[in-house]
């Protein structure tokens, strides 16, 4: 039964927006798909909120503050079709009216915490596709100084040479349940940006699925260049943007339930190019590039593993344990989906959800080398595309995954490279 306790709170809603609105009109709000809004503050409704809204729709609603202000989007409201990846139905909210990053993407029945803008415009976009329908979103707006917004928002841009940001209510309490905050981190284009956090206690959770932080290569939250997505009481040890942009996004997420401490993490820009160390790359003859098509003499190459689990932890750039669920041939390589049993080092690995079935595709170079089939679980260690996919070479460490390693990967997963 979709949203059955939320249908309470429709008419005290309904109620708070006729009000602010009966200096206008002394009828109940109509809300339309998408427009223009300017002033301190306002309401934005789906089409036909409370009723269900129509398929097949976009609406997009640009919304601008007072100059010298921020725009703050609190949802009252909201009850679209869900699906954990949000693609059919959703709410999207950016910075700016155009070309501005994706602050969030939301569907379903849960209700984000407070999102801020880092100027004074911001656009929401609703989409419908043509199946199943919800009761819509109800969101108010307003207009709040940048630097005097207080401890329950969170977020915004960042584009000094170093500095920090924290949770809500960082270090006196908990923060809340209910949050989404997200940090733009701008540099110039001739530098990177360092990232670490000093304290790091988020809700626990195998997967992160419920409150987490979130880490993505340039301006908006894409899965496709998320960096990491981290969660528990250990710090990743820091996030280095070294893939040729300038900006990063942190995003953190809370449910309605479970809260922690919080974090603290700082940055710092640093130049593009960076001084030699005595430790030098690992070099391999088998480079893994997007696209990479197998020849004749790479996959001649003997086939076998080389090292232990231990020793190609580090020079992977994902490990998981998962089981082959799919398998096709094409061009040469084997391309797999394999579920994930538990993921041990994730790095740039593009991981899909499907309720709590989690997936990562993986291209074996050369088709049988190594040697893949469907139904069988595996530790299978690579490295990864820029597209996201995991990259299996002929020396990459694959092995039959057992009970027994478990304890041993589980000490992997703590360690620092």
């Amino acid at each position: 039964m979709r949203g059955a306790n939320a249908w309470a709170p429709l008419c005290l809603l309904l109620a708070a927006a006729t009000q602010l609105s009966r200096q206008q009109s002394p009828e109940r709000p109509v809300f339309t798909c998408g427009g223009i809004l300017t002033g301190e503050s306002g309401f934005i409704g789906s089409e036909g909120f409370p009723g269900v809204y129509p398929p097949n729709s976009k609406c997009t609603w640009k919304i601008t503050v007072p100059e010298g202000k921020v725009v703050v989007l609190n949802f009252r409201f909201i009850d679209l079709e869900s699906d954990n990846l949000c693609r059919y139905d959703f709410v999207d909210v950016y910075n700016g009216h155009a070309n501005g990053q994706r602050i969030g993407r939301f569907c379903g029945t849960f209700r984000p915490g407070a999102l801020v803008s880092s100027g004074n415009k911001m656009m929401v976009q609703m989409i419908s596709d043509a199946n199943t329908a919800g009761n819509g979103f109800m969101a108010m707006f307003s207009a709040a100084e940048p630097n005097e917004r207080g401890d329950q928002y969170c977020g915004g841009r960042l584009d000094r040479p170093s500095g920090s940001f924290k949770t809500p209510n960082w270090p006196d309490r908990d923060y809340p349940a209910g949050v989404t905050c997200v940090w733009h981190i701008v540099a110039p284009k001739n530098q990177l940006i360092e990232l670490k956090f000093e304290k790091f206690d988020v809700e626990r959770d195998n997967y992160c699925r419920y409150d987490y932080v979130a880490v993505f290569n340039g301006g908006e939250v894409n899965d496709a260049r998320r960096i990491g997505k981290y969660c528990g009481d250990i710090a990743p040890i820091y996030v280095f943007n070294s893939f040729m942009r300038n900006e990063l996004l942190i995003q953190f997420l809370s449910d309605l339930s479970l809260t922690a401490d919080g974090f603290i993490g700082h940055y710092k820009f640093r130049p593009k190019k960076l001084p030699t160390t005595t430790e030098q790359p690992v070099t391999t003859t088998f480079p893994v590039t997007t696209g990479l098509k197998p020849t004749v003499a790479l996959c001649q190459q003997k086939c076998r593993r080389t090292g232990t689990l231990e020793g190609n932890y580090c020079s992977s750039d994902f490990v998981l344990a998962g089981t082959v669920i799919t398998t096709i041939t094409r061009d040469g390589s084997l391309h797999a989906t394999v579920s994930i049993i538990n993921i041990y080092k994730e790095g740039n690995l593009a991981i899909q959800q499907a309720g709590k079935n989690m997936s990562a595709r993986l291209t074996v170079v050369c088709k049988q080398c190594p040697l893949l089939r469907r139904g069988l679980n595996y530790i299978i260690m690579g490295q990864v595309g820029e597209d996201g996919r995991g990259k299996i070479m002929p020396n990459s460490f694959i092995m039959m995954f057992k009970t027994k390693n478990q304890k041993l990967l589980d000490a992997l997963k703590n360690k620092q490279c």
